[in-house]
């Protein structure tokens, strides 16, 4: 199945949070309630138009990796996948590597 967001919405697969450090200490759970999460880009609308009528650009392109707000969106499981489906506002920043 496949997932195709409409005007102004992206589809993002989180990726798993680093439990310890590269140096080995070991973060709780709790220490990454209020952060951004992490994740690809799996679909991108065609469309991104604002509310009076104006076409915004599109930023965002499929593999792009991304830094979103925690409670951004909302969650979404298709064939045992959990994807997170936002608004491209609530995308905080692309990742370069």
């Amino acid at each position: 199945m496949k997932i195709v967001p409409l005007n102004g919405y992206v589809v993002i697969k989180p990726l798993a949070a680093e439990e310890v450090t590269k140096s080995g200490i070991v973060i709780p759970d709790t220490a990454n309630k209020e952060k951004p999460q992490e994740g690809e880009v799996v679909a991108v609308a065609k469309t991104n138009i604002s509310t009076n009528g104006q076409e915004l650009p599109i930023e965002l392109k499929i593999g792009d990796h991304v830094l979103y707000g925690r409670y951004s969106g909302e969650d979404v499981k298709v064939d045992g996948i959990e994807y997170k489906i936002v608004e491209m506002t609530s995308v905080r920043a692309i990742i370069k590597q």
